[in-house]
């Protein structure tokens, strides 16, 4: 499976599973770009992000501490 920009949820989870001990509160948006582009699974144009695509994943990252 591939992960598209727009696939907030599956890269959070992906992120949370990568980096089991970081704080998604923590993370500044250049770094959690980088780790996006980093994934695997992540296949779309690294131009395509902005602010608000990263915060969605951010939510979903804090989300699913808060399932735990």
């Amino acid at each position: 499976m591939s992960l598209k920009w727009i696939d907030s949820l599956e890269i959070a989870l992906a992120l949370a599973e990568r980096f089991p001990q970081q704080d998604p509160r923590q993370v500044r948006f250049t770094d959690l770009h980088q780790w996006v582009c980093e994934l695997p699974e992540f296949d779309d144009d690294p131009a395509h992000s902005n602010e608000a695509i990263l915060e969605a994943i951010i939510l979903a990252w804090l989300g699913e501490l808060d399932e735990e």
